[in-house]
């Protein structure tokens, strides 16, 4: 059954010709065998009449608005003629539908104003004399109604057709937008672990550059510091595991695991550890907490430690041999200050011009993007006398 159907789908003007023909039948039987009392002239002109409307039903939707003027002229012809109203008039109707459904506006109208004449025209031309004045003009209401319905039809289906459009219309943009937010939050994701990478990679194997140049200067001297250096490269490169593990991780599931080998991700109050960290690097950390502690958005304790850790790292990295720095972490009412400087040499004037990308190294870029997410400013550049300076000030929210 769904086979015909889709046949029938396939092939609408084939199905149009049916209904033609079966009307041909319909018709014909009429005017040659059921009209009496019509003269034999009227009978000759009926058959042009009868051919044409079938004719008009046949390719009704192929060229509709072509038919509708077909069937007016023919309506014009029955009238100027004489050849009365008879069963193949009823493609009327069908013009009527189909050029109100799928027709433009100027058709349409054409074929309301011209149904709605018909059924007058045809009163007048062909009145019932038995009947009363009131009895035509009743017989005439009732005729205009199929011809109303058929048009009411047509531009209800042409209505929904064009909702349905829409419908479609909108489907496809919204899966086009929603393709958009995807990408666009793909290529967010892919930074955002791009940043942690760089944070994780630059520091830890900073760390352990300088243990192990530390750990090979003192082998034979002091064995035992070598030692201890040695265990720090060792704790380091573990703690760089396990955080690239959990990026991993993140990369595998889209989830933040919290058990097993993954770790979470740090916040402020890891900043000790990270600056004894650096001092038993062999770079001396000043560190002071100012205002009152209080908790944070994850977003923002990540990105306080990730700029402290970016700072001081780029401090080992480009402030000399003796260098030392400075952590202040200042709680605002609104928000939260991180102050980093250093007494060094200072990084290379390319670092913090041009966004901060060298060729070397996006450290500069990655703390700016990250508080740029977080609806903060971030502030880089040389101390006077000497050295650099980071500054930043993220915005402070309750955590729920």
């Amino acid at each position: 059954m769904q086979r015909i159907y889709d046949f029938l789908r396939r092939h609408p003007t084939g199905v149009d010709a049916f209904w033609a023909v079966v009307l041909l039948g319909v018709s014909g039987m009429s005017l040659f065998a059921g009209q009496q009392d019509m003269h034999r002239e009227a009978r000759i002109l009926g058959v042009p009449v009868v051919l044409a409307l079938c004719l008009a039903v046949a390719l009704r939707r192929r060229v509709p608005e072509r038919m509708l003027i077909l069937v007016a002229v023919v309506g014009v012809f029955q009238l100027v003629t004489d050849v009365r109203v008879q069963p193949a008039d009823f493609a009327m109707l069908v013009i009527i539908y189909t050029v109100a459904a799928d027709s433009p506006r100027w058709a349409s109208r054409f074929a309301l104003i011209g149904g709605l004449c018909a059924a007058p025209l045809s009163q007048l031309r062909w009145p019932a004399h038995e009947m009363s004045s009131a009895g035509n003009v009743l017989i005439t209401v009732f005729q205009m109604v199929p011809f109303a319905l058929a048009w009411v039809l047509g531009d209800s289906v042409r209505t929904r057709r064009a909702y349905l459009a829409q419908l479609e219309e909108r489907a496809d943009r919204l899966e086009k937008e929603r393709e958009a937010q995807s990408k666009v939050a793909v290529a967010a994701e892919r930074a955002r672990i791009a940043r942690e990478l760089h944070d994780v990679v630059a520091h830890n194997v900073s760390v352990m550059v300088v243990q192990a140049d530390g750990a090979a200067y003192v082998m034979d001297t002091a064995p035992e510091q070598a030692k201890k250096a040695l265990e720090t490269i060792s704790g380091t490169g573990r703690q760089a595991l396990a955080e690239m593990r959990r990026l991993l991780g993140v990369l595998r599931t889209g989830e933040h695991q919290e058990s097993g080998e993954y770790v979470p991700q740090p916040d402020v109050e890891q900043l000790d550890e990270l600056i004894e960290q650096v001092r038993t690097a062999g770079l001396p950390v000043d560190f002071k907490v100012e205002g009152t502690p209080r908790p944070l958005p994850s977003g923002v304790e990540l990105t306080a430690y990730r700029i402290v850790q970016e700072a001081l790292t780029n401090t080992r990295k480009h402030g000399g041999a003796n260098a030392g720095a400075s952590v202040r972490l200042v709680y605002f009412d609104d928000g939260l200050g991180l102050l980093v400087e250093d007494d060094g040499k200072g990084a290379p004037h390319e670092m913090y011009e041009d966004g901060g990308a060298d060729g070397r190294g996006h450290g500069l870029i990655g703390m700016r993007e990250r508080v740029g997410m977080v609806g903060g400013t971030l502030d880089a550049g040389p101390r006077p006398g000497g050295g650099f300076r980071i500054s930043a000030l993220l915005p402070l929210k309750p955590a729920h």
